[in-house]
């Protein structure tokens, strides 16, 4: 078994490390505060046993599990990301430990007045009577990914102490900055030599991907003209007024507030104005490659549209694509998938297959050449400060990792 309170100290060690990254940093790792985990990490590997652990210059780590068994098996991973958003503070981090949940609001900050209840957050429900780690309301949790660090780290600790267990061959890997788009970018897939991989990176317990969004980013600048206000008719361009014609010319209802399942979206998520220029900040979404294109499209003939209306360019569009549905490159090797998925059965667990709403590392890593889907990683409400994680969600994702090993093995066997 194992042990709770081991996973709720690693767990809370790791997410009082302040390790937010910075989309506007050109470096790798985005911010110097993420080396402050990475390096505790790649010590840690090393002093539960792991071999051949590395941490390169842009503090990717990675380190190996020998096989146990004289028989040869695939080669597999398991990969997180140590790295959180940047869009709610990370910093002073005060993990609160709610112990059998009753199903209740849950006070995260009397003073502020911030609750984390059911009425909102009916998830919450599903863990009634387990342990929940919440924030103190004032920073998000970090639950995103340090919870699949923790399991990693976990898991692969209880497969060296318990040698009873049969495994093949198995490498970790943890990167900076997936956050930001840009986990997976410096990521060695020759050097980490796995067949394939998972990213212990999903929310609800039971949860396994393999499709993602198709993504794409997009800087929209808005260029007006200045002229004093008292002297300005016919003569002043207030870009701010043109971004608004802009944002208010996109499907209305294809934003992220409005969309779930398959449904794709653009989503306005920055705008910085003033009267000489205005920059929009998008993202774009869709899990059919098509639609993906078609958005792009969409918003390069609005661009157009509008630069027409007013006889000559004031606006200019940069899009740039992120990352692809790694539905793609997944689907020709689905017996990793079904691997995983027989797992969780055997280990009691509903599989919850279904796309993500958003992406991982793996979708990029798996265009790289390394099939990577996407398991559970337990938390809850990531990036802000409602974020949570139930400990039995953590504990059994340690042991679905332990259980594919395992199952790798026996299959490679037979």
């Amino acid at each position: 078994m194992i042990e709770k309170q081991h996973i709720i100290n690693r767990f809370v060690s790791y997410v009082t490390i302040d390790t937010e990254s910075d989309p506007k940093s050109d470096t790798t790792p985005s911010t110097k505060k993420q080396w402050d985990l990475a390096n505790k990490l790649a010590e840690e590997l090393k002093a539960i046993g792991m071999q051949d652990v590395t941490i390169d210059e842009n503090a990717y780590i990675m380190a190996t599990l020998p096989s146990n068994v004289d028989h040869e098996v695939p080669t597999i991973g398991f990969i997180s990301h140590f790295d959180t958003s940047p869009d709610f503070t990370g910093a002073n981090v005060k993990p609160q430990i709610v112990e059998n949940y009753n199903g209740k609001d849950i006070v995260l900050n009397a003073e502020e007045d911030i609750v984390l209840s059911p009425d909102y957050f009916e998830d919450l429900l599903l863990y009634k009577g387990q342990t929940l780690i919440t924030t103190d309301g004032t920073t998000l949790l970090g639950a995103d990914d340090k919870a699949g660090i923790t399991e990693i780290v976990s898991a692969m600790e209880y497969l060296i102490n318990h040698p009873e267990i049969q495994h093949g061959p198995i490498r970790v890997g943890f990167t900076p900055d997936e956050e930001i788009g840009r986990g997976a970018h410096k990521f060695d897939v020759e050097k980490f030599g796995a067949d394939w991989a998972y990213t212990m990176d999903g929310s609800q317990i039971g949860e396994l991907e393999y499709e993602n969004f198709n993504a794409a980013g997009a800087v929209v600048k808005v260029k007006g003209k200045i002229v004093h206000p008292g002297y300005a008719k016919g003569k002043m361009v207030n870009s701010m007024y043109i971004a608004t014609e802009f944002i208010n010319s996109l499907p209305r209802l294809e934003t992220p507030e409005h969309t779930e399942g398959y449904e794709g979206f653009f989503h306005l998520y920055s705008i910085q104005g003033e009267v000489e220029e205005t920059i929009l900040e998008y993202i774009i979404r869709d899990h059919d490659k098509q639609h993906f294109e078609a958005r792009k499209e969409v918003m390069v003939k609005l661009t157009n549209d509008i630069n027409e209306q007013y006889e000559r360019e004031v606006i200019t569009i940069d899009i740039k694509d992120q990352y692809f549905n790694m539905k793609e490159k997944v689907e020709p090797v689905m017996h990793i998938v079904d691997i995983a998925e027989e797992a969780m059965k055997q280990l009691g667990i509903k599989p919850l297959i279904k796309a993500i709403r958003g992406g991982t590392d793996g979708s990029q890593l798996s265009y790289m050449g390394l099939p990577c889907p996407n398991i559970f990683a337990g938390g809850h409400n990531f990036h802000g400060r409602y974020e949570y994680v139930p400990v039995e969600s953590m504990i059994k994702a340690t042991e679905v990792i332990c259980k594919i090993a395992e199952l790798t093995a026996l299959k490679a066997k037979n």
